[in-house]
């Protein structure tokens, strides 16, 4: 995974808007290299305490969180959204309502 990656797999993340989300296949794609959405999780596992990167708008192509449900984290990232207007209906997110295009 190289520098330039990295730096727009950040680039984009930090440029989904509130209320949406967007999947680690969809900033895997747009940032360059389309077969590496766990490499958009690695770093978003590997962000430091202090980041003040939207995080929690990265869900998996079905529209969950990928947190064990019920987890300190899931619970976390489901908060945030909600605290956006995103809705989570039966642990999932519509992708057609809050996908970021």
């Amino acid at each position: 995974m190289n520098d330039e990656f990295k730096q727009n797999v950040y680039t984009l993340i930090g440029a989904i808007p509130k209320g949406s989300v967007a999947t680690y296949g969809q900033i895997a794609k747009l940032a360059g290299a389309p077969k590496h959405a766990r490499s958009v999780g690695y770093l978003l596992k590997h962000l430091p305490n202090d980041s003040t990167l939207p995080w929690h708008r990265v869900i998996n192509s079905q529209g969950k969180i990928s947190f064990p449900t019920g987890s300190e984290k899931f619970n976390a990232q489901s908060f945030k959204l909600q605290a956006e207007g995103v809705v989570l209906l039966n642990g999932k997110i519509s992708l057609q309502k809050y996908l970021w295009r």
